[in-house]
């Protein structure tokens, strides 16, 4: 490895990485193999691992790590924190000969998968997340020595350069896909982890703060009832298979037309680990002078056909009566019905359904 020639095409490697994230499983991999250690990690961090990426030798076991609450207990991340040195560390500047011995993540999980020791370094990245690479070797190799130490070090500049363009390119993509839906006429914006605001359009930014909050912790809605929803929404991304859209009505006011609220999980190759985006959110403004059609409502709150007809009735200002003719079904049915859909569209009361889709009157009370 000390080859300049070598290190100089690992350099190169890097920065590519930097431009195209889809190159850092293997980086990682070539990374390990220069020092001496088996592949690598890189992890996204915020109180904790967060999201990885990694080299192919790990496809398996990172899965566990993160979900099994492995990484929750691993030693090493809170007092690399805690250090905050500018550099890479190994086990032995975290932890005691002793621990290292008796830890349970060491005895239990890392000896099992083959990593005896490793090295590490922690990069902040400008939106207040932290990116950390990790670098292992089988215990069979013994401890990581100095002099490799010393050679990432070297390598960390170019390392952080390239996390901070990864980290850049990915928040201009996020831009450049509300920008897009902005040429839509659709308020957009994409979040990162549990909903904070990541990037919006103009049209976005121009309903905050009268409709929508920029909180620390996620982006929030002025209307409690349609927050809630919201926050039902955001705490179901992280759930495996949960890929539906979701769709929350907001209620008009003095101040805006009646919308509708998407929420788009960021799935797949979409979510990459420098911006950790998890949601796409869309305004769609509800336009006054027209009710949208059955099929549009059924599309937007999951309705069944025979709510979606309810809900275009009560928008027109049908009677339950009038729809139990049209529809050849009692009352208590419609009623059922309507109910049905106050629910799935995070409603309460008939006259706030009326004000969604047709924008005929505020809320009342």
């Amino acid at each position: 490895m000390s080859d300049p020639a070598h290190l100089e095409a690992l350099i190169d490697r890097i920065y590519e990485a930097g431009l195209i994230p889809s190159l850092w499983p293997t980086l990682l991999g070539d990374l390990g193999a220069a020092v001496g250690g088996n592949g690598g990690f890189l992890f996204g961090v915020r109180e904790g691992y967060v999201s990885a990426v990694n080299s192919v030798e790990y496809d398996h076991m990172m899965p566990i790590f993160l979900k099994e609450g492995w990484s929750e207990r691993d030693p090493l991340l809170p007092r690399a924190i805690a250090l905050n040195r500018a550099g890479f560390v190994t086990d032995y500047d975290l932890l005691s000969e002793e621990e290292i011995a008796t830890n349970d993540v060491y005895c239990n999980f890392y000896r099992k998968h083959g990593i005896g020791y490793r090295a590490g370094t922690l990069i902040p990245m400008p939106i207040g997340d932290s990116i950390a690479i990790v670098l292992p070797r089988h215990q069979d190799n013994g401890r990581v020595p100095q002099e490799v130490v010393d050679l990432l070090d070297g390598l960390r500049p170019h390392l952080a350069r390239a996390s901070l363009a990864a980290n850049r390119f990915g928040f201009e993509r996020a831009r450049a896909q509300v920008d897009a839906l902005q040429a839509l006429g659709l308020p957009s914006a994409v979040l990162r982890g549990p909903g904070r605001l990541f990037a919006a359009n103009g049209l976005f930014d121009a309903l905050i703060p009268s409709l929508f909050q920029d909180r620390a912790q996620r982006v929030t809605i002025a209307d409690a009832a349609a927050d809630a929803l919201l926050g039902e929404a955001l705490d179901t991304l992280p759930l495996a298979g949960s890929r539906a859209v979701k769709s929350i009505a907001v209620a008009a006011t003095a101040a805006h037309v009646p919308m509708v609220l998407h929420v788009v999980p960021v799935r797949g190759s979409a979510r990459d680990i420098f911006t950790q985006a998890s949601a796409l959110l869309v305004v769609t403004p509800v336009d006054r002078a027209a009710v949208p059609t059955a099929e549009v409502l059924q599309g937007l709150f999951d309705l069944t056909p025979a709510e979606a007809r309810v809900a275009r009735g009560i928008g027109q200002a049908a009677t339950i009566d009038a729809l139990a003719d049209a529809t050849g079904v009692n009352r208590e049915t419609v009623r059922s019905q309507l109910k049905a859909v106050l629910s799935k569209t995070g409603l309460s009361r008939q006259q706030e359904l009326v004000s969604l889709l047709a924008g005929k009157a505020l809320r009342d009370g």
